[in-house]
C-alpha cells in the first residue's frame, strides 16, 4: 500500500504533459501539430483518465483502511530554516482529485466538438490541461508554500481561460476584473501565511496545527493577532469562491467559452476556496470568532446569490449566481463545523452544476444557428423559448440538473442540502430561516431559467426582407402566444433589447437543432451521476447502511460534525418542509413564467418588452425596486466602480499631473541649465588642450585646498 502512495506525485504532473507536448510540437513541427489538432483532445482525456483511475484506487484503499499518507523531501536546508516539498494524500485530497478528473474528462470530451471550429483549439486544450494540473497540485499540497504557488497558478489559468476570446472587449474586461479581484484575496492569503509562520515557525499543516493549538492552550500567543491572521487566510477563500463581498468577478467570468464555465463552477476555481477552508478547518476550530465569521459570510452569500439570480437574462449569469449561492451553503456548513455536510454538498453540486452548464452550452450552440455567432444574444433567455422539440435530450438533462439543484428527492443535491439545512437549526435559528427560505428562491429562479429557455415558443418577432413588419398581435411570439408563425428562411427576425426600447435585427440561418453526440454523451453520463451520487451519503435514518462518505472521511473523524436527525420521523419532517418550500418556489415559477399564464407574466414583467409601460403605472411598487435591485446586481458593482475604480483613476490623474508639471519640470530645468552651461564653456575653450588642462588643475587645486583646510 505504501508503495502505491509513493507514486501519488504523478497526480498533478501527468496532465501537464499535454501543454508540454503541444508546445514542443508547435515549436518543432508547427504545421503537423496544427493539422492534427483534434488528436490532442484524445491525449488530454487519456492522461486525465489515468489520473482519475489512480485517484479512485487510492480512495478505495482509504475507505478500506482509513489511512493518511504524507511524503516530503527537503528542498532548502539552513541552520535555522528547513523548507520541504511534498504531497499529502488524505480523504479531502482524494475527493477533490476525483471531482477534478471526472468533471474535467466530461468537459474535455464536450469541448472537442464545442471548440472544433475555433482557431484557438490547441490553445484551449493547453490551458485546460494546465488548469487541471494546477488544481491537482493545489489539492495534493502538504504545506502553505505549495498551496500558495499552485493557488497563483490556478488564478493564472483562470485569467487565461476567462479571457480566452481576448479580442472581444467583454472577455478582456472580464479576465482583468477576475484577476484584480482575486489579487485582493491572494494578498490577504499571503499575509495570513506569513503571519502564521511568524507565530509557529512552520509551513507544514500538521506541525503548524499542533504548535498553534499548544500556544493557544498555554495562552502564549496574542489571540487578536491569531484571529487577524486567520481572517486574512479566509480572505483568499472569499475571493476564489466568490463569496460576498469579492463575488463581483464571477458573473462576468461567463465571457469565456461554456466548457470553461462548467469546469470553473463545478470542480476547480471556485471549489479551491472551499477546499482551502476545509484544509484549514483544524486551525479555524481553535480560534474564537473566526468560525462565526465564516458562517456569517456564507449565509450572506447564500441569500445574495439567490436574489441576484432572480432577474438575470443571461442564462450563464443566472447559473453563475446559482453557483455563488450554493458555495455559500458550503461555506455556511464549514463555519458551523459541519465538515461532512460541506464536502458532501461540494460533491453533489459539482456534478449537478457541470450538467447544467454543459446543457446551457448546448442551448447556446443551438441558438447560434439562428442568430449567428453573437454571445450577447445567444445567451439571452429573453429570445429563447420553445426549444423542447428542437433539443429534447438537452432539455431533459437541464431539467434533471434543475431538479437536483432545487433539492428534489432522490436527486443528488437533496441529500447534501438537507443535511446543511438541518444542521443550521441547531447552530442559529436566524441562519436557518434564511437558508430554508433560500431553498424556495433557488427553486424559483432555476425553474424561471428552465421555463424561459425551453417552454413556449421562440421569443422573437418576424420581418420580411423588404423591411415590412409582419407582426400582428397573434403572430408575435414574444410571450409565447398561440398562433405564432414558424420561422423560415423568408423572414428576418427581431427582438426587444434589454431596455425594451429598440428592436435589434438578426439574420436567420436555420432552425435550432440538437448538439452532436460528443456533446450529448457527457450530459447523459452526468445525468446518471447526478441521480446516483447522492446515495454516497444517504443517512442511516432510512435503514440503509450506505453511508460511504462517513467511512471515506473516517481518518478525519475529528472534524466530523454530523448533527442530522437521529430517527426516521424527524428526518421525514425536515424533508417534507424543505421539499415543500422547494415545490412552492417551483409552483410560483410555473405560475409566473409558464406561457399560458400571460396575465401573471405581465404583472411580473418577465420580458422587458412591457417593463417601460408598467413602470408608468406601478412605478412605486416594491416589485420593481426588487427587480431593479437584482437586475443591477444589488448596485455593488456600481459602488465599487464609483468608490474604488473612479477614485483610483482620479488619484492617478493627480499623480500624473504632479509628475508632468512638477517632477518633469524640475528635471527639465536642470537639463536646461546644463545645456546653457555647456554652451558657455564650449565657447571659452576653443578646443585647446592646454586650456582644458589649466581648468582641470585649477579646480583640482581648489578641491585639495578645501579638503586639507577642513
Amino acid at each position: 500500500m505504501e508503495q502505491t502512495y509513493q507514486y501519488a506525485w504523478i497526480i498533478p504532473f501527468v496532465p501537464l504533459l499535454v501543454p508540454m507536448l503541444i508546445g514542443a510540437g508547435l515549436l518543432i513541427f508547427p504545421t503537423v501539430t496544427k493539422n492534427l489538432r483534434r488528436m490532442w483532445s484524445f491525449q488530454s482525456v487519456l492522461l486525465l483518465s489515468i489520473v482519475m483511475a489512480f485517484s479512485i484506487y487510492l480512495s478505495i484503499q482509504q475507505i478500506n483502511r482509513g489511512s493518511i499518507y504524507q511524503y516530503v523531501w527537503s528542498w532548502i536546508i539552513n541552520n535555522d530554516f528547513s523548507f520541504e516539498f511534498g504531497y499529502l494524500i488524505d480523504p479531502l485530497t482524494s475527493i477533490m482529485s476525483i471531482l477534478i478528473t471526472t468533471v474535467g474528462i466530461m468537459v474535455l470530451i464536450y469541448s472537442d466538438n464545442y471548440m472544433a471550429h475555433d482557431q484557438g483549439y490547441l490553445r484551449f486544450f493547453t490551458y485546460m490541461s494546465f488548469f487541471c494540473a494546477a488544481m491537482l497540485g493545489l489539492v495534493t499540497s502538504s504545506n502553505f508554500i505549495q498551496i500558495y504557488i499552485f493557488w497563483e497558478l490556478v488564478g493564472l489559468c483562470s485569467y487565461l481561460l476567462i479571457g480566452f476570446w481576448f479580442t472581444r472587449p467583454g472577455a478582456a474586461n472580464a479576465c482583468e476584473k477576475a484577476f484584480v479581484t482575486n489579487r485582493v484575496g491572494d494578498f490577504g492569503l499571503l499575509l495570513g501565511i506569513l503571519g502564521f509562520y511568524w507565530i509557529t515557525g512552520s509551513f507544514e499543516f500538521r506541525e503548524l496545527f499542533q504548535i498553534l493549538n499548544n500556544l493557544i492552550s498555554s495562552k502564549e500567543v496574542n489571540l487578536l493577532f491569531v484571529t487577524l491572521c486567520a481572517a486574512l487566510l479566509f480572505v483568499g477563500a472569499i475571493a476564489k469562491s466568490a463569496q460576498f463581498p469579492l463575488h463581483v468577478w464571477l458573473p462576468d467570468a461567463m465571457e469565456g467559452p461554456t466548457p470553461i464555465s462548467a469546469l470553473i463552477h463545478a470542480a476547480t476555481l471556485v471549489a479551491a476556496g472551499i477546499f482551502l477552508v476545509a484544509r484549514l478547518l483544524p486551525l479555524f476550530l481553535v480560534i474564537p470568532y473566526i468560525m462565526y465569521f465564516i458562517s456569517l459570510i456564507g449565509i450572506i452569500t447564500v441569500l445574495l446569490g439567490a436574489t441576484l439570480a432572480l432577474a438575470q437574462q443571461d442564462i450563464k449569469r443566472g447559473l453563475a449566481y446559482s453557483t455563488m449561492s450554493q458555495l455559500g451553503y458550503m461555506m455556511l456548513a464549514l463555519g458551523m463545523g459541519s465538515y461532512r455536510s460541506a464536502l458532501f454538498h461540494l460533491i453533489t453540486h459539482a456534478y449537478s452544476k457541470a450538467l447544467l452548464f454543459l446543457a446551457a452550452g448546448s442551448v447556446i450552440h443551438s441558438m447560434e444557428t439562428i442568430i449567428g455567432y453573437s454571445p450577447e444574444k445567444s445567451q439571452n433567455m429573453v429570445i429563447m423559448g420553445g426549444l423542447t422539440k428542437h433539443v429534447p435530450i438537452t432539455k431533459g438533462a437541464f431539467l434533471l440538473g434543475t431538479l437536483s439543484l432545487c433539492g428534489i428527492p432522490p436527486l443528488a443535491c437533496f441529500w447534501s442540502k438537507d443535511e446543511i439545512l438541518n444542521d443550521s437549526w441547531l447552530y442559529s435559528p436566524i441562519f436557518a430561516l434564511i437558508a430554508w427560505g433560500t431553498v424556495g428562491l433557488t427553486a424559483f429562479y432555476m425553474f424561471r431559467i428552465y421555463l424561459m429557455t425551453f417552454e413556449g415558443h421562440l421569443n422573437v418577432g418576424f420581418q420580411n426582407y423588404s423591411g415590412k413588419k409582419n407582426n400582428p398581435p397573434d403572430s408575435m411570439s414574444l410571450w409565447g402566444k398561440k398562433g405564432s408563425k414558424p420561422i423560415n428562411k423568408n423572414f428576418r427576425f427581431f427582438t426587444i433589447d434589454e431596455k425594451g426600447e429598440n428592436l435589434t435585427k438578426f439574420s436567420y440561418t436555420s432552425d435550432p437543432f440538437e448538439s452532436e453526440n460528443t456533446m450529448l454523451f457527457p450530459q447523459i453520463l452526468l445525468c446518471f451521476v447526478t441521480f446516483v451520487i447522492g446515495f454516497l451519503g444517504i443517512p442511516k435514518e432510512l435503514g440503509f447502511n450506505l453511508d460511504i462518505l462517513t467511512q471515506w472521511l473516517h481518518p478525519a473523524i475529528y472534524l466530523l460534525h454530523h448533527t442530522n436527525s437521529t430517527d426516521l420521523a424527524e428526518f421525514l419532517k425536515h424533508t417534507v418542509i424543505s421539499v415543500g418550500i422547494a415545490y412552492c418556489g417551483i409552483f410560483l415559477a410555473f405560475l409566473l413564467y409558464k406561457p399560458t399564464y400571460s396575465s401573471f407574466k405581465s404583472f411580473l414583467f418577465i420580458n422587458s418588452f412591457h417593463q417601460k409601460s408598467l413602470k408608468r403605472v406601478i412605478r412605486d411598487k416594491i416589485v420593481f425596486v426588487i427587480y431593479d435591485w437584482a437586475y443591477n446586481r444589488a448596485y455593488i458593482d456600481t459602488f465599487y466602480k464609483n468608490f474604488f475604480v473612479c477614485q483610483v483613476r482620479r488619484f492617478s490623474q493627480i499623480i500624473r499631473c504632479f509628475d508632468l508639471r512638477i517632477i518633469d519640470q524640475i528635471f527639465n530645468c536642470f537639463a536646461f541649465l546644463s545645456f546653457i552651461a555647456s554652451e558657455g564653456i564650449k565657447y571659452l575653450g576653443y578646443a585647446r588642450i592646454p586650456f582644458y588642462l589649466f581648468f582641470y588643475f585649477f579646480f583640482v587645486s581648489i578641491f585639495i585646498f578645501l579638503f586639507y583646510k577642513n
